[in-house]
C-alpha cells in the first residue's frame, strides 16, 4: 500500500512522479509550494505564508476569524522567522477525504497570500508609517 502522500497526489491528480521511498513531498500547485509529509498516522500539510516580519501582527488581526472558518491554522517558527499555514488529516483517509482536504487548504492558502498582497498594496500606496481608517 502506497503512503498518505502518494494517495493524496493521485487523489488531486498531480501530474509529476513522486519517488516512492517519499513520506516528504513539495507539491507545486497554482504558483504555490505546498508541503506534503506523513508523520505517524497524519498527513499534514503545510504552505509558507510570508516571512515578512513587519506584517505579521496585521496577519495575526485575521488569525482567530479565520479559525472559526476554517481547518487551517496559521501558526509562527521562529527558527525561520516565518508565518506559515498548516492542516492535518487522518494518514488512513480516503482519497475523495485526501481532495477535499486539499481543496480546501488550497482555499486557505489563496485567502492568506490574497491578504499579503493587499498588505504590500496598502504599504506600497500609502507607506508602512502612516495611518489608514479601515471600515
Amino acid at each position: 500500500m502506497s503512503n498518505a502522500v502518494h494517495r493524496l497526489a493521485e487523489a488531486i491528480g498531480y501530474p509529476d512522479t513522486i519517488p516512492s521511498d517519499v513520506a516528504v513531498f513539495t507539491l507545486r500547485v497554482d504558483g504555490m509550494e505546498i508541503l506534503a509529509e506523513e508523520r505517524g498516522n497524519r498527513l499534514v500539510l503545510r504552505y509558507g505564508v510570508t516571512d515578512i516580519e513587519d506584517i505579521f501582527g496585521r496577519m495575526a488581526e485575521f488569525a482567530a476569524g479565520r479559525m472559526l472558518k476554517e481547518d487551517a491554522i496559521l501558526s509562527s517558527e521562529p527558527s525561520s522567522g516565518g508565518l506559515f499555514l498548516w492542516q492535518s488529516a487522518d494518514s488512513r483517509a480516503s482519497a475523495h477525504d485526501l481532495l477535499r482536504l486539499f481543496e480546501t487548504f488550497t482555499a486557505s492558502c489563496d485567502w492568506w497570500r490574497e491578504r499579503v498582497e493587499s498588505i504590500h498594496e496598502e504599504e506600497s500606496q500609502f507607506g508602512s508609517d502612516q495611518m489608514v481608517m479601515r471600515p
